[in-house]
């Protein structure tokens, strides 16, 4: 079948959404990686699925998969794209939309045609939580990498993050250390790394190594963990912009227990059909 899509970024991360709430078909593992495939496919980090709601209490259901076909529960700049999509399909007429993740119901409000604000929820630092391997929670963890111990701080935003901070994020060895720690035994479900530098305590410098993805030019959930652990060391204050390669993300959050507010932008690159 010819199955239509719309692709789209946010800060340079960028994914192929599909409604499958006005088609009608059942991606495969094998779908998602085509569509994502940047040299037989559409091309993108990820594969967005909007889908109708499970629930009376949402308005919609978002499928997040990476590009290597997995399934994965969270995706903040996804997040946004897929708030924009859903308005100008008329799918919706909401500003303020609520959508079930597999990480979690979050809340997505419409700023103006291009910024959206996504309310992210609440951190979690329990190791069982993340998950990761750790006796009980701490405000950083030794990580034996490649013959060397990294401190990092660990915590998921729906999906599970550990976080380096580095002198300088363009000489972060991201290609090297990046796929160790994704991989590392004690996240038991891969991880996504991210490589931090402290601009100052409004500002930071961040690339992220995606698991299942590698090196994305941006990464929502991974500039929310980001600035969350940089808060809880005491080196960030409340709101924070942050830079990556792809853009900018406005990140804030007011302490424990708390929900990390992300706004940012979205772009829509084009659309089109593809046989599936």
């Amino acid at each position: 079948m010819l199955l239509k899509f719309t692709k789209m970024h946010g800060a340079g991360n960028d994914f192929v959404v599909i409604d499958l709430i006005s088609q009608r078909y059942q991606l495969r593992q094998r779908d998602v990686r085509l569509l994502a495939d940047r040299h037989f496919g559409v091309g993108c980090d990820q594969v967005l699925v909007v889908e109708a709601p499970r629930s009376p209490h949402v308005d919609f259901s978002y499928r997040i998969y990476n590009a290597d076909g997995n399934e994965v529960e969270q995706c903040g700049n996804g997040a946004r794209c897929f708030a924009r999509f859903v308005r100008e399909k008329k799918l919706t007429g909401k500003n303020v939309i609520t959508v079930e993740t597999a990480g979690g119901i979050i809340e997505l409000r419409m700023r103006n045609r291009q910024d959206v604000e996504v309310d992210m929820g609440i951190p979690q630092f329990q190791p069982d939580a993340i998950p990761f391997k750790a006796a009980a929670v701490a405000a950083s963890y030794p990580l034996l990498v490649d013959d060397q111990t990294l401190e990092i701080g660990a915590l998921s935003m729906g999906n599970p993050h550990a976080v380096l901070r580095v002198d300088s994020a363009a000489d972060a060895a991201v290609e090297r250390l990046g796929p160790l720690i994704e991989a590392h035994p004690d996240f038991p479900r891969r991880v996504n790394a991210g490589f931090m530098e402290v601009v100052s305590e409004r500002a930071i410098k961040l690339r992220v190594f995606e698991r299942g993805v590698g090196e994305t030019l941006a990464c929502g959930t991974g500039a929310c963990a980001a600035v969350v652990y940089g808060i809880s060391r005491g080196w960030l204050r409340d709101l924070v912009t942050v830079e990556l390669p792809g853009g900018k993300l406005s990140i804030s959050w007011a302490g424990s227990g708390q929900p990390v507010i992300m706004t940012g932008p979205t772009a829509v690159v084009f659309e089109g059909s593809i046989k599936i």
